[in-house]
């Protein structure tokens, strides 16, 4: 019987060290502030480069995978460490300096390519000069991602990733009422925003796969890359290249 519980228990401890051990073995990231590289992206403006690194840090988060460091609102933390420091704040409440998360790996993207094709499907209205009609729209964009070794600064994954719709648009005198507008968070439903936010989950869904999993699941991503790598190839030779 004691033999049977030393078992039970050593089985036990195997878990729970094994458990201490995945989750100390998540990746701790930080997402910092997309780029625009030339990408015809007309809509990349503002702060839509922040706003791309708030889904993807959300996204890789909620995969439960990464531990993702706060980098975007650093200066708040340390103004509020600093105002508990300042003997203003009842002692013991405040939270303490010098525990603050660094991140092992830093995790850039760049949007790299972005079309989109609006087509007339039809149908409209004529109403006192305006012309009120569907169309179809479709958007694809392309995002290069790096992890960099925050330590020694060296690129340790990269890959592009790709995202693509198409929805149904409504043209008022010429005037397009599909595109981003500026503000990502503001236009969750154009073509534009819902072919980034795919670019941006499967961009997640890459680098679970390829820091976590390390798994079967690289198989579909580099058949994905090779379709790209002949995409682009086929696209240079149709221009002469």
């Amino acid at each position: 019987m004691k033999r049977a519980l030393s078992i039970y228990a050593l089985g036990t401890l195997s878990l729970a060290v094994s458990a201490g051990a995945l989750a100390q073995g998540r990746p701790t990231v930080a997402v910092i502030d997309f780029t625009n590289d030339g990408s015809g992206a007309s809509w990349f403006h503002g702060d839509v480069g922040h706003q791309l690194a708030n889904v993807l840090s959300n996204e890789l988060s909620s995969s439960g995978d990464f531990n993702v460091v706060e980098r975007q609102k650093v200066n708040a933390v340390l103004a509020e460490q600093d105002f508990a420091n300042s003997g203003r704040v009842r002692k013991g409440t405040g939270p303490r300096t010098g525990n603050i998360t660094g991140a092992h790996y830093l995790i850039t993207g760049a949007i790299a390519s972005y079309t989109e094709n609006t087509s007339n499907t039809g149908g409209g209205v004529s109403f006192a000069g305006f012309h009120v009609g569907g169309g179809k729209s479709e958007a694809y964009v392309a995002i290069d991602l790096r992890v960099v070794d925050a330590e020694t600064s060296e690129v340790v994954f990269s890959r592009t990733v790709e995202g693509r719709s198409s929805d149904s648009s409504m043209d008022v005198g010429g005037m397009s009422w599909n595109g981003v507008g500026g503000d990502f968070h503001q236009s969750k439903t154009t073509p534009a925003s819902k072919a980034v936010r795919a670019a941006l989950v499967e961009a997640s869904d890459y680098l679970d796969c390829a820091m976590v999993k390390r798994d079967g699941c690289m198989a579909s991503f580099d058949a994905k890359e090779q379709r790209r790598h002949q995409s682009d190839k086929d696209a240079l030779n149709l221009d002469g290249g």
